[in-house]
């Protein structure tokens, strides 16, 4: 095996389970191939925002002149996107060697595709002579492959209810879970404001630093600016993230806080917060492309973050026709997901995915049509993302606005084709 996909291609063989719990196999393996990061390692773990946290902190960051390493999954197109060095998706070329170090060190052991790869990018960002490394825990917390590596700050950005089969039915059994990345007197950012009391449990039990939203640190602002306060430091006069929406504020706190909490490790001037904060981008969150019509992308695919991008589509300026291309894993609580974002809709286009976990076009249309209905609201099925978009865009007038969300596939499958520029130049040519 020569080429990363390659190397993709044997992975998703070698383990009867896509997702195989635990940390037993490979702890074994990492123990192995001795690997450890000689650097401040941040670990983010939550239903949701944990993308935007760790873009946020890289940003930061590197403006403070750190060298930056981030994994983070799953990717939107390319393999490569899940880690950037020093603000830099990684080469694909890069990554083989450490393949091959995985499967080395693995010897008689199974690993899932996920664990796999994470051992694989992990060995490539501790050789990489970082300043920091940012891990965004792909599924959970405690049992997460991520996990294996001692961090020495964790954040637990939002909690709710997501991959419940897996994490438990309710906020308190899956806030154990997250909370399975903290450790014994670190420092742990807790941003969400209503934390399942499992979670605070846990800190206390470890004793792990405890930072709490509204106890320890807290915003506020206004529609020009907001400021932020915790332990001992005070940011004002901050201009609103780059990256849109209210939810954002709640993620950037917590950042501030976790930049507080390792101070002494990874000091940072207000100036690289604010140009941090200025110039972060992290593509299919709340992502507006300007033309005519307005396209928005967005990879929310459980109810609380559409929840979010509902509020977030609210907030916008008046627009007479918004169209819906949704596409979701088959595993997804689609119900709440459809019935709140459904007042704001009204044409949806319903895309099948390529994966055999995606619901088809024909099920998320069947659990439209369980909703109550709404006069002059339609809805059409597609084999495709790509083909979903193309109808909705010959479908818009100039004025209106087209949103693209769901999974991952949804947004990547539009993004991978390049986002047409739209106007009303194209519409009408």
């Amino acid at each position: 095996m020569s080429t990363l996909q390659d190397w993709l291609a044997h992975c998703e063989q070698l383990h009867p389970k896509t997702i195989d719990m635990g940390l037993e196999r490979v702890r074994t393996v990492a123990e192995r191939m001795a690997l450890r990061f000689d650097c401040p390692v941040i670990t983010v773990a939550g239903t949701n925002g944990k993308g935007s946290t760790c873009a946020m902190l890289e940003a930061i960051l590197q403006q403070s002149g750190y060298r930056t390493g981030v994994y983070t999954s799953p990717h939107l197109v390319h393999f490569e996107e899940r880690c950037r060095v020093h603000g830099e998706a990684v080469q694909a070329d890069a990554l083989v060697p450490h393949f091959e170090r995985v499967a080395q060190a693995r010897g008689e052991i199974s690993l899932t595709y996920f664990e796999f790869t994470t051992l694989a990018i992990l060995s490539l960002m501790a050789a990489s002579g970082l300043d920091a490394a940012i891990l965004e825990v792909g599924l959970g917390g405690r049992l997460d492959a991520v996990n294996i590596i001692d961090s020495d700050c964790a954040i637990i950005t939002s909690i709710d209810l997501d991959h419940t089969e897996l994490l438990g039915n309710d906020r308190e059994k899956i806030g154990y879970e997250k909370a399975g990345i903290m450790r014994t007197g670190r420092p742990v950012i807790v941003s969400d404001p209503l934390p399942p009391q499992s979670v605070i449990d846990r800190a206390t039990e470890i004793d792990a630093q405890l930072w709490r939203f509204g106890h320890d640190f807290n915003f506020s602002g206004d529609r020009q600016q907001w400021a932020w306060a915790g332990r001992g430091r005070r940011y004002s006069g901050l201009a609103y993230p780059a990256l849109r929406g209210a939810n954002q504020l709640m993620n950037a706190s917590g950042v501030l806080a976790a930049l507080e909490a390792l101070r002494q490790q990874l000091p940072v001037t207000a100036q690289a917060v604010r140009n941090g904060l200025a110039l972060v981008e992290l593509p299919g969150r709340f992502q507006i492309v300007p033309g005519q019509p307005v396209l928005v992308l967005d990879v929310s695919h459980n109810p609380h973050s559409v929840a979010a991008l509902t509020a977030n589509l609210d907030a916008m300026g008046f627009h007479p026709t918004t169209h819906a291309v949704f596409g979701a894993m088959s595993d997804k609580d689609l119900a709440p997901m459809l019935a709140r974002i459904h007042p704001l809709i009204d044409r949806w286009y319903f895309t099948d995915l390529p994966t055999p976990r995606a619901a088809s076009a024909q099920a998320l249309l069947a659990g439209w049509q369980a909703l109550p209905t709404r006069a002059g609201v339609s809805a059409s099925t597609h084999a495709d993302p790509m083909q979903a978009l193309q109808a909705a865009i010959a479908a818009a007038d100039p004025a209106d606005r087209i949103v693209v969300f769901g999974s991952f596939y949804t947004v990547g499958g539009v993004v991978s084709e390049g986002i047409p520029r739209l106007d009303a130049k194209h519409l009408s040519a």
